[in-house]
Parts: structure tokens; sequence; C-alpha cells
């Protein structure tokens, strides 16, 4: 049976399951206090680079089903699918967003409604913040009211294949909540459906960017022991790797994005006490920034005024996306001791670049942050010409499996 449903936040969440709902044939609309972005969509314009959800969007059926507008409606369904950011003083989850998205739906909400939580958030949030919002309305979840947590994964540069294909979790208090938030998501994911209860849910979320989090910064502090020891991270690992059982991360400049960096704090902040190796690893991680920007300042240490070119903005390889990016707090690091530096990224709007051996010319330094593919192919490419333009042929590029092949 077709439905109506709003969905409250049109982001990276957001606009990808409002889009596939819309395929689906349902009626959707999409509730955002941008109104730049609720224009965007209404003209078809995808504000997120994503080649396959932009031909989605230009779907007839989709265009049909799916308006936006700066305000919630009465409807069947409300999925809310804001961020809930760090508080970076506090270390907990900034909740703003997700209280003032659910307030908003308040007084639309009727009996027989379905509310669905996508955002990531601390355990015990849909029984603790999100129950006694939506009961404001004089309804009663589990009752006549009925509320779900389906935690998102979504990977950006590769939404299309994540929402279709992954597995989802769909945790509710009651089984009425679980079965109806399921027929939902049966309209556009392939991968398995799982119920459990809400608080599962939320933990669930959560343990999934903190196992890789954790485990990236085993990989960071293996490779600063190693350097101490004066062998190479790359080769150790891969060689340690070759045991059956084994597979121990790549080391990096820092971790980033909207999940894994800030995920696991939700974790401490509900039980500090038995999280405490979730506690190191984010530090760990967090410190990698200032021990690369410390690399950096090593490698340059008798260059005087060195003028560096940086290639890297984004939080990870072939995205443009640079929330939480570690390559641009080495950036700012280094540009608050004094260092003149250039930065760019081939797929950062504002920072692209004509090619790496024009942008070398005249300078000192060539330091790559982030392993675009672009990148990586243009500097086996033109690794001589490159050398040729720097002033000082000294490039820098961290724990590239690529090394022997050009960094010489």
């Amino acid at each position: 049976m077709k439905k109506k449903i709003v969905v409250i936040g049109t982001g990276y969440v957001g606009l990808p399951v409002a889009l596939f709902l819309a395929r689906a044939g349902q009626t959707v609309i999409g509730v955002d206090i941008n109104e730049n972005i609720v224009r965007a969509i209404n003209d078809g314009i995808l504000h997120i680079k994503e080649i396959e959800l932009q031909k989605i969007i230009n779907e007839p059926q989709v265009r049909q089903n799916l308006k936006a507008q700066p305000i919630p409606c009465e409807a069947d369904v409300f999925l809310i699918a804001v961020p809930t950011p760090i508080d970076n003083r506090k270390k907990v989850a900034e909740m703003k967003y997700v209280r003032e998205a659910t307030e908003s739906i308040v007084p639309f909400l009727r009996a027989g409604n379905l509310v669905i939580m996508e955002s990531t958030v601390p355990p015990l949030t849909c029984r603790n913040v999100i129950t006694p919002i939506v009961e404001k309305s004089g309804l009663v979840v589990g009752k006549n009211l009925f509320l779900a947590h389906c935690p998102e994964r979504i990977l950006p540069g590769d939404i299309f294949h994540e929402i279709v294909h992954n597995d989802r979790i769909i945790g509710a208090v009651d089984q009425t909540a679980r079965d109806m938030a399921q027929e939902i998501y049966k309209l556009f994911v392939e991968g398995n459906l799982y119920q459990t209860d809400d608080i599962t849910a939320e933990m669930c979320k959560l343990m999934e960017n903190t196992y890789r989090d954790v485990n990236i910064a085993l990989a960071n502090e293996f490779a600063a022991v190693m350097e101490g020891l004066g062998i190479d991270p790359m080769k150790a690992i891969a060689l340690a790797n070759k045991h059956s059982r084994v597979n121990i991360l790549k080391p990096g400049i820092g971790v980033g994005g909207h999940c894994i960096p800030v995920d696991p704090w939700f974790i401490k902040e509900v039980d500090p006490e038995n999280s405490r190796l979730i506690f190191t690893s984010r530090l760990i991680n967090d410190e990698m920034p200032y021990r690369i920007a410390g690399k950096i300042r090593h490698a340059l240490r008798d260059i005087p005024n060195p003028h560096i070119v940086v290639i890297g903005a984004s939080y990870k390889a072939n995205t443009d996306d640079i929330r939480e990016s570690p390559a641009l707090k080495i950036v700012n690091l280094l540009k608050q001791e004094g260092y003149r530096v250039e930065h760019f990224d081939s797929l950062v709007p504002g920072m692209t670049y004509s090619s790496i051996t024009e942008i070398c010319q005249g300078k000192d330094c060539l330091i790559i942050l982030v392993e675009h593919n672009i990148v990586l192919d243009d500097l086996k490419k033109y690794y001589k010409e490159i050398c040729s333009s720097l002033r000082n042929p000294i490039i820098l590029h961290f724990y590239s499996e690529d090394n022997e092949q050009y960094f010489k």
C-alpha cells in the first residue's frame, strides 16, 4: 500500500533514503531547514556528488513522488536522519538536531504513525529522549504510536550500492513497530533485515564504527613502534598479514568522516568505566595529525622558509567529503607554525588544480595526504617531471603501499 513518508534531514543519509522510497512508488516529503537544499531537490539537482543518485533523481517517477519543503506535514511515516555531531569540549553527543527534528513532527503525529530514527545516537536515546518528545502528541509509544531505530549504513562515495545491498538492523521495543519498519525497508533494501530491540540497534551501529577505530589505532600504534625501531611499517604489516587469522589495517594520517571519529565517544558517554580501550584508541587516532605534522617538520628542518604543496583535503580517498578530515587538521597545524602551504584536492570544489607538475613548480616539497586514484595515477605517470619541477625534490607520502614503485 502506498504511504506518505516524511524524511527529516536531506543530507548524506536522508536524501538517498528519500530517493529510493520515491523510486519505490511512495509519496515522499523531504524536509530540510536549508532553503537552498529544498530548492535544489525540487529542481532535480543533487547536492551530493553521486552519479547513480543523480540518475535516480532524474527519473520521472522520482520527480513525481518526491517533493521538498522546510517544515513537516501529516504523514504515515516519519523518518529522522539528521546529524549527531560530537561536542568537542565535553566529548558527548550533541543532540540538538535530533531533538529539534523530533519536536518538529509532534504537531503532525496521528494514531498509527511510525517514527523511524536513522540518526546515529547513544544507547537509550529512543527510550529516554525520543519517546518523551513524541508522546507530547498525546499518543503512547507501543500503543498507538510506533517508534523504531534503524541505524544508517552509508558509505560516502558508494552510497548507491551501500544503501541497497547492506544488511540493516531494525530495533524497537515492540514487535508491531519492528514489522512496520521492516515493510518500509523492504521497499528498497536487498540485504538482510534483522530485528532486535531498540537499545541493541543503537549499540550495534556504534560498535561497527568503534571496531574500525580501535583497529586503525592498533595499526597506527604498530607503525609508531616500528618507526622507532627503524623498520618499514608497511612491509612488516604485509608480512604479519600473511598469517591466516591476522588482518592488520593500514596505518594513516588520522581518522575522519561523520562516523568513525565520533561514534566511539557515544559509548564512552554511557559507560566510561568499561570503555577504556575505546577511549585510548580515540586518543591515538586523534593524535595522528600532530604526529604527521611533526614528521613533515622533521623532513623540512634544513630548508629555510619552505614552500609546501599539499594534495588531499577529504577525509578519505576518492570522495569529496571533508567532514572531520585529518588532512585539514594537518594543514592548519602547519600554517599555525608559519609554513607557506598551498592546499589542493582534485575532488573537493574550490581546491582543484591543473596538474601536479604545474602546482609543484618552484616549490620545496610535495606532501600527499589523501590517496585519490587520480593522484596516484599522476604520480606514477609523471614522477620524474614532478621531481624536476620542485626546487627541492622532497615528496612525502605517508604509509603508501606504492612507495617502492616510485618514491625512491
